[in-house]
This record gives C-alpha cells, structure tokens and sequence, in this order.
C-alpha cells in the first residue's frame, strides 16, 4: 500500500522504550478495529518504516499526540493513506453535516471529534514539515471559525426555541441576527497556536428594526454566549474544542459577555486605549452577521487608524517600551526556562515591532492595515518604514520560534511557552525538533532571540527617558486582560506578594476604571508614571496594603491629570505619598476619603515647619474673610484645619518632625481653629439671639484641659474642652428670640461643639470630650466662673484638681482670661495633706490600671512606668508642693519635671530622666497613632516602622529600644511608687 503522508522530516527517538510501547498501544488498538479497509491501512501504516518512525519519534517526545494518534487510530491510518489535504476534507464535510437545530449533547461530540482529528492531521502536518508556519496557523484558525459556526448557530436556535429572540428558525440563523463575533489577537490574524484560547468580543446590533421592541436583547445575546462558550470548552469525555477568552471586550471588569454595538462604540470613542487600538488591528468578524460586522468595522476605523500622525500614541508606544524595559544591551539568553513567547527576544516583541508601527502610520498608509504579523512586516517594508533585511530577519526568528511553540504544545497540549528547565529535558525536547546535536538547537535559539531582541531595541532608539528611572531590567506591561509573567516576576521583585492582584488594578486604572483615569490624556501620564508608583509603594513595609490604598486614593480622585502631572514633573511626590499610603494607615485613610487634602501637600512646602498659633490664627482669619456665609466658614475651616493636620502627619512620617514636638503643633492648629471659629459661631448665633448686653466678645471662655491643655495632642486625640463665662445670670440677650445667661452660654457652646464635631462632606474637625468639666457629663456645658470657682473649692475630687494642672485657656476676652488664670492658680496652690492626696491618687492609678489591662509596653499610656505613671506623678507633686512653689506649674508634663527640678523638689537628674521618660513615651505613642494605631506586635511588625521607632525614640536599633524601655519603665515605676504610693 502507497502513503501520501511522507514525512520530511522525523522527531529522534532517543528513547526506544517509550517507542516500543507507544507501537505497542497502535497494535493493542488495532484489534479492536471492526471495518476491514480502516485495519488494512492501519495495519500498513504501522508495517511502513516511514510511517513508524514518524509515529515512534511521537510516542516518545508526546504523551498527548500518542493518545490521540491511538484514539483515532483508523483515521490516522486515512491520514497516512490520503495525504493531509485529504484529512482536512473530511473534517471539513463533517462539521458541514452537523445540524445547528439537533441535539446539544451530540452536537457537542461531534465538534470535539472533528477538533480532536484536526489536531491530529495539523500536528502530523507540522511534524513531518509538509506545512509551513502559515499553513498550520490557517488551519488552525480556520477549525476554530467553523467550529464557532456551529456552536453560535445552536445557541440562536436555541434563543429562537425558548422565544428570547424575535427570529425566524429558517435558513442560516446567523445571517440577519445581529451578531458580531470579533476574532482577536492570533484568531483575528488567522495565526493561532496549537494549544491556543481563543480571544472573542461578542457584540450584538441592538439598532436592527427586528429588536426594537424587545426589552431583554442584551439578556438573550448573554445566555446565547454561554451556550456557546460551553459548546466550545466544556470538558467531555470526547475532550474539548476551544478554550474561549471574552475579557478583551471593553471593561470585562464591569461589562457582560456580551455587549450593543451601540455600548461599544461609545466606549471605543471616549475611553478606548492605545493597546485596544493595536489590539483592534487584527480584528476580524468571523461567525457574524455581514451587514452588522460592516457597519461595526466602518464606526472602528477613525477609533484604529487616525488620519493624523498619532504623537499621542508614540508617546504611549514609548512608555509603554520603557515600561518592558528592554535594553539595547546584549541580552542575557539562557535556553532552560526561556518564554519564547513573552522573553526577551521573544515572539511578542515582533508583534509589538510590527503592530506599534501599524498604529503610529496606517492611519496615512492604508497598506499597513493588514493583521498578519508577516503581511505586516512586509508591508512595513513596501511602506519604506523597515529596511528589507530588518523584516527578513524578523520572519525567519518569528517561524522558528513559532515552531517551537507549537511543538512545547503539542507535548501535552498545554498552552505554554516556556522550555523546560532542566537541561536533559531541553536536549529531548531539541530530539523532538528533529535536532541530531541539541547544541545545534541551543545555537539558532540564541541566534533568533538576540536577533530579535536587538531590531526591537533599535526600534526605541530615540524614545526619551522617563522622569522617574525604575529599577534596571524589570517588565512592566498591564496592556490586555492576561497578567504578563515578567511583569508578575517583576511586581514580586518590588515586594508586592500578590502581583496578580496589582497587575489587574493597574489594568483597571488603564481600562478608566475611575474618574481620575477616564481621560485620554490621564492614562497616557499614567503610563509613565506607574513604574516610579509601583516602585515607591514597593519600599514600603507592607506594599500590597499600600497599594490598595494608593487605589482608593485614585478612585476617589475627581481627576487625574492634574496630579499625574505634578507626578511627572516631580517625582518627590511621589515618594512622599508613597510615604503616607504605607507607613501611615490613618493618613491613608483620610487622604482616601478626603483627596483634596493632597491640595495642601501642593499648596504648601509640606516639610516646611508650621507656624505659631498666633500666626495660624490669622492666616484662618484671612481665608474665612473671603466669605461670608456660615455653613460655607465652617467648610473652610475644616479644609484649612484637615490641611494643616495632614501637613503635621506627612511631616512625622518623612522623619522632619519627631512625634512629640508635633503635639505642640497640634495644639496650635487647633488653637488658630477655635480662635478663628468661635467669632462665627457667636455672630451666627446672635442673629437669632442677640448679643449679651455689656459682654466682651469672645462671650465664651474656652480652657483646654488633657492632652489639649498640655499642648500634647497627637494625630486623631480628642479635645477635652470646659466653657467658661463671666455675665450676670439675670441678665437677657437683645435677640429676636432673647434667652438668659445660663441659657444663651449652654445654647453657645453647643454651637460651638457642633461647629467642632459635626460632620460634613469636608469631614469633621475634632472629636470633643467634655467630661471634665465641673460634675461631668450632668454639669451644664458652659458654667460661670464663679461656679467653677466654687465647685473647685468646695466639691472637686483630687482627680479633677489633677485634671486642673494642665488647664490652659485657649480663648477668652484678655481681662477675663487673666481672671480664670487666677483661679486656676489660687485652686492648684491650695495647702493639702500629703498623705490624703497621695492616697487618692494612688487609688485612682490602682482603679484605672484594673480597667485598661495593659499586656505590652506598647500600650505606652496604661503599661506600668509608661505615661500614665509619669503623669500621675507629675501631677500629684504639682498639687503637692504648689502652694509654696507655685512655679512648678505647668500642663506639659515634660515641662513639669524639669521645673519640679529647677524647685529642688526633685533631683535635677532625676527630673532629667522623668522628662526625658515622657519625650520617648510621647515619641512612641505618637508615631503608632499615626501608623498602627493599636495594633503594634513586634513580633508581626513591619522592620522600617521599627527601625523608625527607634530612630524616633534615638535608639541604635529596635532591639536597643525595647531594652530601653524595660529599663525606663522600671525605673519609672519606682519613683511613682517612692513619691506617691509609699506616702499614703
């Protein structure tokens, strides 16, 4: 018996054993073969020394291709004896027998049938070199087109019979229903790989006259999707056709499978990218209804192919080669593990050298508005855009390659580019290319990627230098719907630990996701900018959550632009805000929900010092002058103060201002906002109510008490406020609705802390705690003085009068100022029995320590010798030795123990070492307020947050610091219990 199939050329079996059996498994199948001529011509083919040396060099290099050639072992006998052609023919008449309107189970065998023996004949055509590149590739895509063709055909008819199309169930049923399959990537260029998906967006014309009164169009043409998908690649025991891919649609994030053209369109013309523009060059309409696939590539064509040279699109063809990183360089090829497919030198770079170049010219050349990528190189050259010899390199390098590729597939029809690792594994695979000597494989691989690499690299030659260098040789490409593997190598390399989530977010900013990168002109910054953000936000300690957050920070953008390009022009700010996303959670936090913020980073120097209260006050002043409504004075205000708050914070995290000094500059903030904000409160108030008769303005006295009243705030404290007055009790407001005193004062102040705490769509400006005013929450807000002065002299607990040292007025008319400083004084310096005194503070410590379990030093204030400790000592020897040292008063406890020092009441060291105590604990539990709030654990924590609270706290290292602390706190603890709790 004659063979047609005469193979050219044949694998090397190096391996007899895998040989021996693979011919063992043709003859077990054989006797099962029933009809005599299929036996015959297998038998043939197997007694044929041609044909078995084919078959064996296949049983040993694949497992995939052995199984199929004995599955089907009579039709690879018809293969052997008819030729290829002939086999195609078959396949061919097979698929055109299947009727759409049958059954779905038998339709789906007998696609997967027809697919399983076309990639039997495809593979045998291959291996035995009888097709070339573009024979395999066409007949590749072509199984897929006729395949899609049934399978859309079944999935109308079936719309058709459960009546979710308005269509007639007669003739072809894809002619008139509307639909466009696209065809995209190698499907589009009829270049599909062996083991290849298949990319598709689904549209449907929803401007057909036949669907203008059908409501659930979009819902049909989605189920009719879904069916097809699973006519295509669900997984039987007949196996399956094609893999099918639909996120190369717009948005696959937020679309659904299928799409209006009408959708499209509107997409493609305001949001679409320069990659779907390239993408859209191989675009081809396959399984689609004519006129609708027609009317859809006309409305493409201004969207692919501009009239104009496109410097937009250079500028992003040139980002995103800056992105990849490719340098002229010689490139360092390694055959084991190379991705001939996404390496360096690699079929995506001639693709990309091909398809980059469509899109800069065809727009005035029509002859480059081709989709193949070697009618694309040729007509590159016609064009006089490429040198000949550039072109013919480029073609010889894309066919070896594409060989390899589809031969790395056919192993175990696995969608896979990358050769194996281990050198013994390359050699045999080199055996499976026909290669005696795998050197001689080893030799022309090299030659194609540096050849390849190097035509691609003088592409670029001429493309500028982004503003921010990235780090040397990393990949970052987010253009299409599949996560690029260098770039996941490369986003790891930056300390992301999911780059596959990173990698998708990046995607989704590109694809306009969020406002702030819906405009052309956003993303094509965003393009240079995003290796310097990947690369700030991967310093950071812990880089996937800060980069989650930079995301919320984008999306809550108004706009891009603006800020991208204060990006470009300067890259420091992009360090800066790195700075904030990773080390300062909180800051994050408020910059998510509040972006205007970062106005302030951009309106002042940032890491310039604040000013003085005074000066604050008046610069508040200035901005609230500019309006002269209420409601908007309070929005200022908290703009100002949240700017001003967020200035403090970035501070603190670039090391320019160390947390305890920034609780002085805290105070002062909100010292300038209360100043500035109690006059508006008050003649707001007085509209309605008038003004007292005879009463200075501010009317209302305000003492800031805690923490405030110390000039220790830290980002997020509360502010302990008292309200104080000075007027008449019988006297009445001048107002339309006049009230008392007493009244018009508790009616004021609670203007005032709504004013303080209420919040807005500009956020709120503090939290205010009024618990320490005269009889807590059940006193009135606002009290007289000479209430105030009563209550302390006659009903106060010690606790209170402790609360009292760190008083400080932060408002009120001079003269009554000096008055309430008085009083506070004469209350402070009051003679007390020593031993009384010390036994109710130490009873307040014992209490509050039982109720704030303290089971770390990082605690700072509960944890025993941390803050509380220094306070409650500070505090009680103030009370105690006052009346003879009025002096030693002070609200900063820091301050206290110095000038309990200066006062002989303490040693001058020791009162050194207790103010340097509340300075290191102060440093600490500020610099974690800002960071990890809470949830501080050594043992977790990032190392830069430590090695920043020792540096903060002036340790040589983390470990220094905790054994600092365990020193400090001990000794702190012993001089409470030596001055207040042995002195019961």
């Amino acid at each position: 018996m004659s063979y047609s199939l005469i193979p050219r050329i044949v694998p090397i079996a190096i391996d007899s054993e895998a040989a021996g059996i693979g011919l063992e498994r043709c003859h077990e199948r054989l006797a099962d073969l029933t009809d005599s001529a299929d036996a015959d011509r297998a038998a043939g083919m197997l007694d044929d020394a041609g044909c078995r040396s084919l078959i064996e060099g296949i049983a040993v290099h694949s497992p995939y291709l052995t199984r199929e050639i004995v599955r089907e072992l009579a039709f690879t006998g018809a293969i052997f004896a008819d030729g290829v052609d002939a086999a195609m023919a078959r396949i061919w008449s097979d698929l055109d027998a299947v009727d759409p309107r049958g059954d779905t189970a038998q339709i789906m065998k007998s696609l997967r049938v027809a697919k399983r023996r076309a990639a039997l004949t495809i593979a045998l055509a291959d291996i035995a070199g009888l097709w070339n590149l573009i024979e395999v590739t066409g007949a590749i895509s072509e199984v897929a087109e006729r395949t899609l063709a049934v399978s859309w055909r079944h999935a109308l008819a079936e719309a058709i019979r459960r009546k979710k199309l308005p269509l007639i169930d007669e003739g072809d049923l894809i002619e008139g229903s509307g639909l466009v399959c696209l065809a995209m990537g190698k499907l589009g260029a009829r270049e599909l790989n062996y083991s290849s998906d298949i990319d598709l967006i689904v549209l449907f014309d929803d401007t057909l006259p036949v669907y203008a009164d059908h409501w659930e169009l979009r819902h049909a043409f989605v189920q009719a999707t879904q069916t097809m998908v699973k006519l295509m690649e669900e997984r039987t025991a007949d196996g399956y056709v094609f893999r099918t891919d639909l996120r190369l649609r717009p948005d696959p994030s937020s679309t659904p499978p299928a799409i209006s053209l009408t959708a499209a369109e509107t997409y493609y013309e305001s949001m679409g990218q320069n990659w779907e523009r390239a993408a859209m060059i191989k675009a081809r309409a396959v399984a689609s209804d004519g006129p609708s696939a027609a009317d859809f590539a006309s409305a493409m064509t201004p969207f692919i192919w501009r009239r104009h040279l496109d410097f937009a699109a250079i500028q992003d063809v040139h980002s995103i080669k800056r992105q990849i990183a490719v340098h002229r360089k010689a490139a360092v090829v390694k055959a084991e593990g190379q991705n001939v497919k996404l390496g360096r030198g690699g079929i995506r770079e001639i693709e990309f050298f091909a398809q980059t170049q469509q899109l800069i010219w065809g727009g005035r050349d029509a002859r480059l508005r081709v989709r193949g990528t070697e009618d694309a190189l040729k007509a590159l050259v016609e064009a006089g855009r490429v040198r000949e010899e550039v072109a013919s390199d480029l073609k010889l390098s894309y066919r070896f390659l594409r060989k390899v590729e589809h031969r790395l597939q056919m192993i175990e029809d696995k969608q896979t580019q990358e050769l194996p690792q281990d050198p013994a594994a390359l050699d045999r695979f080199a055996a499976f290319l026909g290669y005696e000597d795998p050197k001689g494989f080893r030799g022309d691989l090299a030659h194609h990627l540096h050849t390849v690499a190097y035509h691609y690299g003088r592409l670029f030659e001429e493309a500028p230098a982004l503003s921010v260098p990235t780090r040397e040789a990393g990949s970052l490409v987010f253009t299409g719907s599949e996560d690029d593997p260098d770039t996941l190598k490369t986003l790891k390399q930056l300390g992301f630990t999911d780059p596959s989530a990173v990698a998708e977010t990046v995607r989704g900013w590109h694809r306009g996701r969020t406002r702030a990168t819906r405009s052309e002109r956003a993303r094509q910054i965003l393009t240079e900018i995003t290796p310097a953000l990947l690369e700030a936000v991967g310093r950071m300690p812990q880089p996937d959550q800060a980069f989650r957050r930079l995301d919320r920070f984008l999306d809550a953008l108004p706009s891009g632009v603006q800020i991208f390009s204060l990006f470009h022009a300067n890259p420091n700010l992009i360090q800066v805000v790195a700075e904030i996303l990773g080390m300062a959670p909180s800051l994050a936090g408020q910059l998510g929900r509040e972006p205007a913020l970062f106005e302030g980073i951009l309106t002042h120097d940032v890491l310039q010092p604040l000013p003085d209260a005074a000066t604050m006050t008046k610069e508040l002043v200035r901005h609230l002058e500019a309006t002269d409504d209420y409601e908007l004075a309070l929005d200022v205000t908290r703009r100002w103060t949240g700017d001003r708050r967020f200035q403090v914070g970035v501070q603190i995290i670039r090391s320019h201002l160390d947390a305890d000094r920034a609780g002085t500059t805290y105070s002062d903030v909100a010292d300038a906002t209360i100043n500035a904000l109690l006059p508006w409160v008050e003649k707001d108030f007085a509209r309605r109510h008038g003004r007292l008769p005879d009463i200075e303005t501010p009317a209302l006295a305000v003492i800031a008490l805690g923490k405030y009243g110390g000039r220790e705030l830290s980002y997020g404290s509360d502010l302990d406020l008292v309200f104080l007055y000075d007027a008449p009790l019988d006297t009445e407001s001048d107002g339309d609705k006049p009230l008392y005193t007493s009244a018009y004062m508790i009616r004021l102040g609670q203007r005032l802390i709504s004013a303080l705490s209420a919040k807005t769509a500009e956020g709120a400006l503090y939290e205010v705690d009024m618990r320490l005013r005269p009889t807590g929450n059940k006193g009135p807000v606002a009290i007289s003085m000479e209430a105030f002065q009563k209550y302390h002299d006659e009903d106060a607990w010690t606790w209170e009068r402790m609360a009292l040292t760190r008083a400080r007025v932060v408002a009120a008319p001079e003269g009554f100022k000096g008055r309430i400083e008085d009083c506070i004084r004469h209350i402070l310096t009051q003679k007390r029995d020593p031993k009384t005194l010390a036994g109710e503070v130490a009873d307040m410590r014992e209490r509050t320590a039982k109720e704030h379990k303290a089971d770390s030093p990082w605690t700072v204030k509960h944890w025993r010798g941390g803050l509380l400790d220094l306070e409650f000592t500070a505090q009680f020897l103030q009370l105690r030795h006052a009346h003879e040292h009025p002096n030693v008063l002070d609200g900063n406890t820091a301050n206290a123990f110095l000038k309990l020092g200066a006062a002989g009441i303490l040693p001058e060291d020791e009162a050194a070492f207790l103010s340097n105590s509340v300075h290191i604990w102060r440093n600490i539990q500020g610099l974690l307020r800002l960071t990890v709030g809470n949830e501080f654990d050594p043992e977790t924590a990032p190392e830069a947050l430590k090695t920043r609270l020792a540096k903060t706290s002036r340790a040589i290292d983390f470990n220094t610091l905790e054994r600092v602390i365990e020193k400090m706190s001990a000794v702190v603890m012993r001089t409470y219990d030596r001055y207040v709790v042995s002195r019961r």
